[in-house]
């Protein structure tokens, strides 16, 4: 029969150090073990509030102070103040919405018909190999000629009317498109496709269910690139015997040293950059709001 003392050292161990500690105290973990590790966050964080306006910010902050200390010529940068007061003016004779309206006109149109193009030929190219063929190649070619070099033979072919613009902006937005929808298409995991064959899915089931949500991502990256060089074409393409438009506004108060008019047009498109791409953003977050990323 085992006795109380017998029951008593069988609680008790012996450590590495030699020292005798009870099983089961906080004693009884071995001299010099470390405690369980904190979890280490390798990611970037939480989201700071309001975080993609700071940089902007600091620019601007940076140019009042600039300017407010006399360390910014105003005959290079106009003053932040005298710019408010352009833009003012501006506004009261209504160049300012006239020529907004113009070039949010060209802006839409060009980006609508160049994401229409642009996402039918990746799906064409992505689910064909036939249609690869036929388009990747005329696309990649196209992607290594800058759309600014093709406006001399652009000009031959439409003039320098409203459709030499609108084709320079589609063709501008065109290629971001389908490289980004192209990519997400062809990334789409086989077992998917699979299964799709399994359930005997008709091709225009297959396309709506299981391609066009696999591609958005990619798609939805591809406009935020196709956003951006929207308004970079139009700026080019507005300065080019335009005789409406920001670009033409700006073009016209070059000729005549008016930095503040200047500085007005860009703000404008720095706004309206700023604007769409947000809007790109949060359209993101809304419709991806199921995936698990670094940014959430």
């Amino acid at each position: 029969m085992a006795t109380t003392w017998d029951a008593d050292e069988a609680k008790l161990s012996r450590s590495s150090g030699g020292r005798i500690v009870r099983a089961g105290s906080r004693l009884a973990k071995p001299a010099g073990s470390a405690g369980p590790r904190a979890r280490r966050r390798l990611g970037p964080g939480p989201a700071i509030p309001f975080g993609l306006q700071i940089g902007p910010l600091l620019l601007v902050l940076t140019w009042v102070v600039g300017s407010a200390l006399g360390w910014i010529d105003p005959r290079i940068l106009s003053a932040p103040w005298t710019v408010v007061e352009a833009f003012v003016r501006l506004i009261e004779q209504g160049r300012l919405q006239d020529n907004f309206v113009t070039s949010a006109t060209r802006a839409l149109l060009g980006l609508s018909i160049g994401l229409l193009i642009g996402t039918i030929l990746a799906v064409i190219a992505g689910l064909s190999r036939i249609g690869e063929a036929l388009i990747d190649g005329p696309v990649q070619i196209k992607r290594a000629i800058p759309t600014l070099a093709l406006i001399p033979l652009l000009i031959l072919w439409f003039g320098i009317g409203e459709s030499m613009k609108v084709t320079t902006i589609a063709l501008a937005v065109i290629v971001p498109i389908y490289v980004h929808t192209h990519n997400a298409l062809r990334s789409i995991d086989s077992r998917y496709v699979e299964l799709a064959e399994t359930l005997r899915m008709s091709q225009k089931d297959f396309i709506l269910q299981v391609v066009l949500p696999g591609a958005l991502p990619g798609f939805l990256l591809g406009l935020r690139f196709a956003v951006t060089l929207c308004w970079v074409s139009l700026v080019v393409v507005e300065q080019i015997n335009a005789t409406s438009g920001l670009g033409y506004m700006i073009d016209l108060a070059r000729n005549y040293g008016q930095t503040d008019v200047i500085l007005v047009g860009l703000v404008v498109y720095v706004l309206l950059g700023l604007v769409s791409d947000g809007l790109v953003r949060l359209l993101e977050r809304r419709t991806l709001s199921w995936r698990r990323t670094l940014a959430n």
